[in-house]
């Protein structure tokens, strides 16, 4: 039986992915680094801003310490909140999908890369805080996914306040990236893969593939829990 929706955040609620792209760049100019739109996809877009940060480290083009990281964090953060402000929004479909599980009483909550207060000033915008139960963010966990660690944090958390505990298997997560289909099935959870940053086959191993949330009914959600 299905108990709760766990969203990925940054291409599954909103369509801010591309505003971190530029966010990172502006920042990374000063240092002579852009990352392309091609690399971003298919390396960076699964990682923590601080994972990210590091590989650069690693590769040898971001020539700092990593004591030094925290203060691009910052400068990279301050950037995005402004592109947010002007240029963030949210998916088409996911209005109507949040309403339907709220209709529902489906317990919602999101586990996302992103930082807490990007998190909160989308949705604070977009009026959406008041739906999820629970925000599981990149400063809160230790690995980034594919580690399951963000979605075991979310469980627990949204365990805190209930007499009979939502298991693994009751919750449904929705990802638009392999690296956090694994980290849901690496939790034991059920998977919905939604094709707005990649392409189906690249989300092959989600147990269901749509095109935009609000393909899916009640009836798809509980099936995947039978």
């Amino acid at each position: 039986m299905l108990k709760a929706v766990i969203f990925d955040f940054d291409g599954v609620i909103t369509d801010s992915e591309i505003l971190h792209l530029r966010a990172f760049n502006e920042v990374l100019s000063q240092y002579g680094i852009k990352i392309t739109t091609k690399d971003y996809y298919k390396i960076y877009l699964g990682l923590t801003d601080v994972e990210c940060y590091k590989l650069l480290i690693r590769e040898g083009g971001l020539k700092i310490g990593e004591e030094d990281i925290e203060s691009l964090i910052d400068e990279k953060q301050g950037i995005f909140e402004k592109l947010v402000l002007t240029e963030g929004q949210t998916i088409e479909g996911v209005r109507d999908f949040l309403r339907m599980l709220e209709q529902n009483n489906v317990p919602m909550a999101i586990c996302s890369g992103s930082l807490l207060s990007e998190i909160e000033l989308i949705l604070e915008e977009a009026g959406l805080r008041s739906l999820f139960e629970v925000i599981v963010s990149a400063d809160q966990i230790r690995k980034g996914k594919p580690d399951p660690e963000g979605f075991i944090l979310t469980l627990q958390r949204l365990n805190q306040s209930r007499q009979e505990p939502i298991r693994p298997e009751q919750c449904i997560v929705i990802e638009d990236s392999h690296w956090g289909l694994e980290a849901a099935k690496a939790a034991g959870m059920h998977t919905i893969g939604v094709t707005n940053s990649y392409e189906a086959e690249e989300l092959r191993m989600a147990e269901k593939i749509v095109g935009r949330l609000d393909e899916l009914s009640m009836g798809d959600l509980q099936q995947l829990c039978v």
